[in-house]
């Protein structure tokens, strides 16, 4: 078999791979549409059965209660790029439950996004879709513009690597995030113990304590404080104080942190005093911290020993022993005169 066989055979399994993955899109795209019209229909009857009974009752009262409605179903369809990013949200959250959905976004892509504070559905459906597309579109960039330069295998495997990458780049951005969101709950955690044991000591309660902090301190916290506002909000919605903060100590993996969480669960749960565990919890993180960083200063010092052998140890030479062999080929100079 020819190269120019090989290539042709491959592009035409990949297009028929093609051909029968969106076979499958369409057919849940259908089907998705079909239930949707159908629980529409079945809305604009109870609507216009609504309608009815208060034109019966008051007629001035519908009309004002039809115009809002309309204006309720226009602000609840946006338009342009954020209607744009609206449908493919709900595209993604409708693949999320699927077997394929479940592969493209595993649990570790989700325990990231929720490393990355990014804990609704939306998100995940936003995620998903942003892989796929990068999987599409980066090899057809890429094909397009090797296209005059390579054929042949080099041409296939260029494609192959670029849908590789388009599929990888968006989990390689979202890693980096959650790394850097990890590291600042390592030097925002003895900051919050601090604020927390300073407005339980004034009298506030704990979810006023909270509250101060998600509010009033969001610049000094970015990272815990977005973090409580999550679990506020779940708290408000009925969950427990456990339930709310249980995905705060779980997602970042550090001890220290569901050290900090237990603390506050137990306070919700039995009260008493905590200013003095608090005290002594944050003096063991500042001591733990002050290690870390000698850790760091003694790592630091053997790498420059080397930056400074590369670099000062000859200038040094120069400097020192520069004027003695200068003086040394000047003799040898007049010794051969």
């Amino acid at each position: 078999m020819q190269v120019d066989q090989f290539v042709a055979l491959a592009l035409a399994l990949a297009a028929l791979g093609l051909l029968l993955i969106a076979g499958l899109v369409l057919a849940r795209v259908a089907a998705v549409r079909r239930s949707e019209r159908t629980l529409r229909h079945a809305l604009d009857e109870r609507a216009l059965q609504t309608a009815a009974l208060a034109a019966a009752a008051a007629a001035r009262g519908a009309d004002g209660a039809q115009s809002a409605s309309n204006a309720a179903l226009r602000n609840v369809r946006p338009k342009g790029l954020k209607g744009l990013l609206e449908r493919f949200a709900h595209t993604g959250i409708r693949w999320l439950d699927t077997p394929f959905g479940r592969q493209v976004v595993a649990e570790e892509d989700r325990r990231l996004l929720e490393q990355c504070g990014f804990v609704d559905t939306r998100t995940r459906g936003l995620f998903l879709v942003a892989r796929l597309a990068g999987a599409l579109v980066l090899p057809v960039v890429v094909g397009a513009i090797a296209r005059g330069s390579l054929d042949g295998p080099r041409y296939v495997m260029l494609v192959v690597i670029s849908i590789m990458a388009g599929f990888m780049v968006p989990k390689v951005v979202l890693r980096r995030r959650a790394g850097k969101r990890r590291l600042g709950v390592v030097d925002e955690l003895p900051l919050l113990v601090d604020l927390l044991r300073l407005l339980q000591g004034v009298g506030l309660s704990l979810d006023q304590s909270l509250q101060v902090m998600v509010n009033d301190f969001r610049t000094m916290l970015p990272v815990l404080s977005s973090e409580l506002e999550i679990a506020q909000r779940q708290f408000a919605t009925g969950r427990t104080r456990e339930q709310s903060l249980n995905r705060l100590a779980s997602s970042y993996d550090n001890e220290d942190l569901r050290a900090v969480v237990r603390l506050l669960v137990q306070v919700d749960r039995h009260g008493g005093a905590v200013q003095e565990p608090l005290k002594q919890f944050g003096d063991r993180l500042r001591e733990s911290r002050r290690a870390m960083l000698r850790e760091r200063i003694g790592r630091l010092a053997v790498k420059m020993t080397g930056v400074m052998i590369i670099t000062l140890l000859p200038a040094l030479m120069i400097v020192t022993a520069g004027p003695g062999v200068l003086a040394v080929q000047h003799s040898l100079r007049t010794m051969h005169r």
